[in-house]
């Protein structure tokens, strides 16, 4: 095995640090949590990522998710060519925005109204605000470990009990930004009772990654979901279903097809703009008609809506509506866990495998991963080491412990098999 060059990926991260903070525009990029250089992309094409320097690697990120079709999927790049060639924002409504609400609700009936925005984190923010403006209420539960994008309010870490008023995370958030956030631990239904029993009408929402996906990919337990239904129903709280992530990812209809689950409110973004930034809020007419024009809580966008990022959603939902594809991708990611699932227990590496349609997470601990402490167990030194392994032999995962796997309609058995081959090679000097 050759070791890789990345002399142009070096002059390129040295340079972006003279005119980006930290060389990036999002944290992850700068390879802080595996160390070394992060590598520049030229380009992508299928299952595969070409870098400044000339490397190629299967790629398992997938712009974090929504090219569950692969780079410069040549159907969606032709709507894309056509879309600029009208323009490429009017600031005024289109047809596509009609086109794509339709598409997203076809596929989730609880969505009976949609506003579309231009990122996941607009989304959870402008969801937020308007179970507050509905239900007139202040307080909010998010769960440790779940990450909704970086508003203010959702950016903190659980106090020093289940009950308590969370802290901010990051400087710049004062603490009375987050004095009616409730931090709780994820998969814990008693403390959700506990504090709605307390507290219910107080509560204007509950948000939650239904299948978390930001400390790596965690499972609810059994009931979890039909628990929080339950209680927020008893205490008329909005249930929000972040699928930022999840939707059109882990199904057609998102995790709430799965477990067969209605939220009052769902976010979406990632896989519906295409690999374009879009992102939308959506759920029961009478809850999303609050919203103006119709209602009185205020939120706009310039941008919301572009034709072009609503063109690429578009082609994309369109190519999706083929049940065929979420088989196809099962089989695929089955087969892909499996391999490394089967790697570790040979080479008797302790981990936790998790998958959900094609997210999967391989934990590298010696217990099951239910919530973010269990996560925060595993070995981030051993993962480090797993991914620039990897890297080696030309196979593109998270920098990141506690990132997803994605494996896209274009990752073959011949790319899997690879992988799990690589996989072993690399575990074995574990």
């Amino acid at each position: 095995m050759s070791k890789i060059i990345l002399e142009k990926s070096k002059n390129a991260f040295d340079k972006a640090q003279s005119f980006i903070p930290g060389g990036v525009n999002s944290p992850v990029r700068a390879f802080g949590a595996v160390g070394g250089t992060p590598i520049f992309i030229k380009s992508g094409a299928g299952c595969r990522l070409t870098d400044v320097d000339g490397n190629t690697y299967v790629d398992y990120v997938g712009s974090w998710g929504p090219l569950i079709l692969g780079h410069a999927e040549p159907r969606i790049v032709k709507k894309i060519h056509d879309a600029v060639a009208n323009g490429t924002s009017y600031g005024a409504p289109t047809e596509t925005e009609i086109q794509l609400a339709q598409l997203i609700q076809e596929a989730m009936p609880s969505i009976e109204r949609v506003r579309m925005v231009n990122s996941g984190t607009e989304a959870t923010m402008s969801a937020i605000r308007l179970a507050r403006g509905f239900t007139r209420r202040d307080a909010v539960i998010k769960f440790e470990g779940c990450y909704h994008g970086h508003v203010d309010s959702l950016l903190i870490q659980a106090g020093s009990g289940a009950t308590t008023l969370g802290t901010p995370t990051s400087p710049g958030i004062p603490q009375d930004f987050v004095k009616h956030t409730i931090s709780l631990p994820y998969n814990d239904i008693d403390a959700v009772n506990e504090v709605c029993a307390r507290r219910g009408k107080e509560i204007a929402c509950i948000i939650v990654e239904a299948v978390a996906g930001n400390m790596g990919v965690v499972l609810p337990k059994k009931g979890y979901l039909e628990g929080l239904r339950e209680i927020t129903k008893k205490h008329g709280i909005v249930l929000i279903f972040d699928e930022v992530m999840t939707g059109f990812r882990v199904a057609h209809g998102g995790v709430q097809s799965i477990y067969n689950i209605t939220p009052d409110l769902t976010t979406l973004g990632k896989i519906i703009g295409g690999g374009l930034p879009v992102g939308a809020y959506g759920g029961k007419k009478e809850i999303m008609d609050s919203i103006s024009p119709v209602g009185p809580v205020y939120q706009a966008g310039t941008l919301s809506g572009n034709p072009v990022a609503m063109t690429a959603g578009i082609a994309t939902l369109e190519i999706l509506r083929d049940s065929a594809i979420y088989k196809t991708l099962e089989e695929k990611s089955k087969r892909l866990a499996a391999g490394m699932e089967q790697a570790c227990r040979d080479a008797r590496v302790p981990a936790y495998h998790t998958r959900i349609g094609s997210m999967l997470c391989t934990f590298f601990t010696d217990r099951p991963v239910t919530d973010y402490a269990t996560a925060m167990k595993s070995d981030t030194k051993r993962y480090a080491k797993f991914f620039h392994g990897m890297l080696e032999r030309g196979f593109y995962f998270a920098p990141s412990q506690f990132e997803a796997v994605f494996v896209s309609t274009v990752h073959g058995e011949k790319e899997i098999d690879a992988t799990v081959d690589a996989f072993r090679d690399v575990i074995k000097d574990f």
